[in-house]
């Protein structure tokens, strides 16, 4: 996923004691509101549409699927737990078919009851208002092609089958899908009343069943999330009840402004990171509301390979071996808050292997830039002196990247302008192919811990749709020989998940080594809260758990 607006950090930053595993809820903590802010909206908010840590965060607590990643602390996240779903499903022809046994007594926020219908409905509708994912996670369903063809009159004949006298929907693939699950429990995926609008619906919020519901949204202003009166807990690990009675997303602060808030305790929370000159300040004065977090996540500038001058591969390649990594670490924040990396899958992340071909010494690691070679590329790929134009986020650090990467694009040889527009707009910017973007900054957040997240989302062909807002292989790229690669990791993967990782690894090479992108770094992340604030839990799948920290 992509986290929205995004960081800076520096070295000597401490990090705050962790909270316990787990607090039972106390009466004496229940209640009040808590402030939370950010610099802007993300978007719309849209579940089945919006692609953003920003959002995707506090909409564990307003939405369900069939199935949710744990609600708990650490890497224990990352599990799947039954939701709307009464347990996991029963899994037959040979793992191509997924039953699943609907809970009885659900209500959405609108009163309406729960029903297999909306289960239908909703799985059909990931199609009809052109989720992101769309083609790239659920295409494995039967009938997802034919509403790939045709959003509007999409059935999923044979693909989602209703059994109303059971309270069962059975969900038919056309090929085993060992991430399956995981993907029914990303929001894209999430379960909304039949009825629903078969369009994005921007800043009308949509019913959920979660803890909680959004009651006035205004991506210019703020988001207010008060509790669901029709809320009863069903399962504390996949929708547990929260402290807060309101939480309060306020927008349009800047950083500093942010950090101020926080600090006087005007707010509890701040989606963006500190900037740089703050950091110091917190991490002494307030060392114990700052919690400091690794992440499976990485920044990138991927290049257009369907636009001059990227693309020809040693125009892309010249941009990999100009990159001085430890500047733009420098930039975030400096080596304790990130690390150069050449490569698309993060350490630690599955087929990872260490690889590095663009580097003054190539081997595992990044070392230092090679300007030479890729003055030489730029000569090479007949692109010398053509114009060239960065699209960067406009947030400080996305902006600074921006104007660094210009000048070191301009010393090798080209005709460079940066251009920072507007965080609200810049993802879904870069994205269509109608603004003729060569290149541009992105981040991008485990949608869940499988390589096929990055390597099959960011660069598969299935994931690229010229004209429009939501083609997250921003790239372009759509390598054959590749794709079948990834294509048998994914099916291998269902059987003999260590022997489709070391597949996975082979990808993460060929993949670097076609340079679609130059990855830039991996970041870790900062939270800091208000001294009111409890209970603060990270989780590893979509961090700060917002409800699960109290606020008296």
């Amino acid at each position: 996923m992509k986290k929205f607006l995004l960081a800076t950090a520096t070295a000597g930053l401490i990090a705050g004691a962790m909270a316990p595993a787990h607090a039972e809820y106390q009466t004496a903590h229940r209640g009040g509101t808590m402030r939370i802010v950010a610099h802007s909206a993300a978007g719309t908010v849209d579940p089945m549409i919006n692609y953003t840590l920003q959002y995707w965060q506090i909409y564990q607590g307003l939405y369900d699927g069939l199935m949710a990643f744990k609600k708990a602390p650490g890497a224990d996240g990352f599990n799947k737990v039954p939701d709307l779903a009464e347990a996991a499903p029963v899994v037959s022809n040979d793992g191509k078919t997924y039953t699943f046994t609907l809970r009885k007594g659900i209500k959405f926020s609108n009163g309406a009851d729960l029903t297999v219908k909306d289960v239908v409905a909703s799985l059909q509708r990931i199609f009809k208002v052109s989720s992101p994912t769309a083609g790239g996670f659920y295409s494995v369903i039967v009938g997802a092609d034919k509403c790939l063809a045709e959003a509007a009159t999409c059935t999923l004949d044979g693909g989602v089958v209703a059994d109303e006298a059971a309270g069962t929907v059975t969900i038919n693939l056309t090929r085993p899908d060992a991430e399956f699950l995981d993907k029914l429990a990303l929001p894209h995926a999430v379960i909304l009343p039949a009825d629903s609008p078969t369009a994005d619906v921007g800043s009308a919020p949509l019913p959920g069943t979660g803890a909680y519901m959004i009651s006035a949204y205004d991506p210019n202003k703020g988001m207010t999330m008060v509790r669901n009166p029709n809320f009863k807990v069903w399962s504390e690990e996949a929708q547990p009840d929260g402290y807060p009675d309101t939480i309060q997303y306020d927008f349009g602060l800047t950083d500093e402004a942010q950090v101020t808030a926080v600090e006087n305790g005007e707010a509890d929370w701040m989606f963006d990171q500190p900037p740089t000159d703050r950091l110091g300040e917190i991490g002494t004065k307030f060392q114990t509301q700052v919690f400091l977090t690794p992440l499976t996540a990485w920044w990138y500038a991927p290049m257009n390979t369907n636009l001059a001058p990227f693309d020809n591969i040693k125009a892309r390649q010249a941009v990999n071996f100009a990159l001085d990594r430890n500047a733009l670490v420098n930039l975030f924040g400096g080596p304790v808050l990130a690390s150069p990396v050449c490569q698309v899958l993060p350490p630690g992340f599955p087929g990872h292997v260490d690889y590095c071909p663009y580097t003054k010494d190539p081997g595992a690691k990044w070392s230092a830039p090679d300007l030479e070679k890729a003055k030489q590329l730029v000569e090479e790929s007949g692109t010398k002196g053509q114009k060239v134009t960065i699209i960067a986020e406009d947030t400080a650090v996305s902006k600074s990247i921006g104007t660094y990467m210009q000048s070191v694009l301009t010393d090798i040889g080209w005709d460079v302008d940066v251009k920072p527009i507007s965080s609200n707009i810049q993802f879904t910017y870069i994205q269509n192919t109608n603004n003729k973007v060569q290149i541009s900054i992105s981040q991008w957040y485990q949608d869940y811990p499988a390589a096929s997240d990055f390597l099959n989302i960011l660069f598969g062909c299935a994931s690229f749709t010229p004209g429009s807002d939501s083609s997250i292989n921003i790239a372009g790229f759509c390598d054959k020989g590749i794709q079948a690669k990834m294509d048998q990791a994914l099916a291998l993967g269902v059987t003999d998940p260590d022997g489709a990782n070391k597949i996975w690894a082979e990808v993460d090479k060929a993949v670097t080594d076609a340079a679609p992108m130059a990855a830039l770094f991996t970041p870790k992340h900062i939270d800091f809260v208000s001294k009111r604030v409890g209970n603060f839990q990270f989780n590893s799948q979509f961090y700060w758990m917002v409800s699960q920290s109290w606020v008296q």
